[in-house]
This record gives structure tokens, sequence and C-alpha cells, in this order.
């Protein structure tokens, strides 16, 4: 293996752990914000085609993603609000508009016509974290000029870290739920 090659296999290696990594963080803020009587949120399973069985006993296969990923996450508010969002790391300085594939915008834009609140959840270097709405972020070139947002347009999507918490649904304005 060429050490291109070699590097490029190991920047991909760790781009998957640090995303990974992320999504365990949403995940456990999405276990707070449920404890609290907030919302329940729920991990989009990536869409897979068994190809085979490696081994029965242990319940292994063989297999394939069958197509583009949707947005990480889906969920309901305490108000019955639907949300929709996908999780994004960086280590760089900014967040790239390419980061959100076309099968994601589509997938934000049906939830969006349908009422929910769509946003992307933005990480950068594990020390700041946004939530940007998904327009926003759809628009960024009109807004911003440019197909990044970088800490100056991010700043006003900032959200807290504290407690081991990525507080991402903080802010968030419940409507007034109907008695029935």
């Amino acid at each position: 293996m060429g050490t291109s090659n070699y590097n490029r296999v190991m920047t991909g290696r760790r781009s998957r752990a640090v995303g990974d990594y992320f999504e365990q963080m949403i995940i456990a803020a999405s276990a707070f914000y449920e404890e609290k009587g907030i919302s329940v949120i729920e991990k989009t399973p990536e869409p897979m085609k068994v190809l085979g069985v490696h081994n029965r006993k242990m319940g292994q296969f063989i297999c394939c993603f069958s197509k583009r990923a949707q947005p990480d996450f889906k969920g309901a508010l305490a108000d019955s609000t639907m949300i929709l969002f996908d999780a994004k790391h960086t280590d760089k300085d900014r967040i790239q508009r390419d980061v959100i594939t076309e099968e994601q915008e589509k997938c934000f834009e049906r939830y969006r016509k349908m009422g929910a609140v769509c946003f992307v959840v933005i990480s950068i270097g594990f020390e700041n974290y946004y939530r940007v709405p998904w327009d926003v972020f759809r628009d960024m070139k009109q807004i911003f000029g440019h197909k990044y947002m970088d800490a100056s347009n991010l700043e006003q999507y900032k959200i807290k870290y504290s407690n081991g918490v990525v507080k991402f649904l903080d802010g968030l304005e419940l409507r007034e739920r109907e008695e029935s």
C-alpha cells in the first residue's frame, strides 16, 4: 500500500471514529432529554442489504449500505412537534455545506414541508457546538456569501455543553398542548 493510499485510509478511519463518537454524545443527550420528558429521539438506522452469512452462530453477516443515509436522528418533542436533524463533526475551523448529501437534503425538505423542526448539530473540534436551522444551513451561500460556516457565522447558533451533555434542544420553544 502506497503512502498516500495509507494516509487516505487512516484519515477515513479517524473521520468515522470521531463521527461515531459525536453520534454517541448525541444519543446520550437524547437519553437526558427523554428522562426529563422533553423529547423522544432515535438514531436513524443505516439502510443495509445482507449479502451473505459470515458466522450464523455469532450473528455475523456480510452486508453493504443499500442507499445513501438519511439525516442521523428523528424524534418528537413533548408538544408533538416532529424533529429531524443530522450531527456533523469537523476538526477544521469551518463546516462545509457539502457535508449534507443530496439524499439527506431531500429528506430534510420533505419533513420541513410537513412542519418538522429541522436542523444540523455541529461540533467544531469537540470544543464548540451549534444547532443550525436547516433553512440557514441549506441557504448559507445566499446568507453568508460562501458554502461554509465559520465561527463568526455559527456564533448565533451556539449551544452549551455542560455536565457531559450537548444541550442541542435548549432554547427550542415548545407549543402549547391542546387538552383533550
